[in-house]
């Protein structure tokens, strides 16, 4: 009874349609952006920079881990989007219930799972529409290439990391991409205080935390290679590092709680 109940829920179409082209246009403009972030990564070398090569590096995963960029590469290899980018629109209508049968035990059965569909796709919509517009997106995704094409020119011209980060245009580009961070992700860009940080060390991990967690483990990961294979940075100089110190100590926080 309660398997006919489900049926009343069943999608009467197939996948959700995609725009691959686009998929597939922003991808390679992150491609090109992340190429950009490892020339400049394989460039620095020596310990003297090690602090440079670090942001970068986070620069670059963060590219790589962007829901849009995930999205992007679902879509070329034939799956659906978990984060609903690319596709395309007026495809919200196509689940409907069918004609309600005479069986109201077995309609009755399925009311409960019914209810929880209802509730994620309510919670989904919500998510849809929070965030950055898709212009803004676009914006933000050309502040992080534009601000890396002005300190490659900066440090061309012989300024240091710290030189560059006081660079007008760099900082107004920067104040703007934290603005639409911000508002893309809500306290992605506050430093927590150090007081308010203690008070939360006992209480289990957030949604934003957990996925913090997840993507600090890759990035200590990718930070270990390239201190290794790019820069001969031996096993006792990989324990000495202090941007590596931070990121284990941070990883042990979150550990603790999960």
């Amino acid at each position: 009874m309660a398997a006919e109940g489900m049926k009343l829920f069943e999608p009467e179409s197939g996948p959700l349609e995609v725009d691959k082209a686009a998929a597939e246009k922003f991808k390679a403009d992150v491609d090109a952006q992340i190429a950009v972030l490892d020339a400049e990564i394989a460039a620095l070398t020596g310990k003297e920079n090690k602090k440079e090569r670090t942001a970068k590096s986070k620069e670059a995963s963060d590219l790589k881990v962007g829901k849009q960029y995930i999205d992007a590469c679902k879509v070329l290899k034939g799956l659906e989007p978990k984060n609903g980018f690319f596709v395309l629109a007026g495809q919200e209508q196509k689940q409907a219930p069918k004609e309600k049968p005479a069986d109201a035990p077995a309609a009755a059965a399925a009311a409960p799972e019914a209810e929880a569909k209802k509730e994620t796709k309510g919670k989904a919509k919500k998510e849809e529409s929070a965030g950055i517009s898709p212009a803004e997106r676009q914006e933000l995704e050309q502040l992080k290439k534009d601000i890396i094409d002005r300190k490659a020119q900066l440090k061309a011209e012989g300024m240091s990391g710290g030189q560059q980060n006081k660079d007008a245009q760099v900082v107004q580009w920067v104040a703007r991409m934290n603005e639409l961070k911000e508002k893309e992700s809500p306290g992605s860009t506050q430093k927590e205080d150090k007081k308010e940080s203690k008070k939360k060390s006992s209480a289990p991990l957030s949604s934003e935390e957990q996925r913090e967690l997840d993507k600090l483990r890759g990035d200590i990961e990718t930070y270990k290679h390239r201190l290794k294979t790019e820069f001969g940075y031996s096993n006792k100089d990989m324990k000495a590092d202090q941007d590596l110190q931070d990121m284990d100590k941070r990883l042990a926080e979150l550990e603790k709680r999960s």
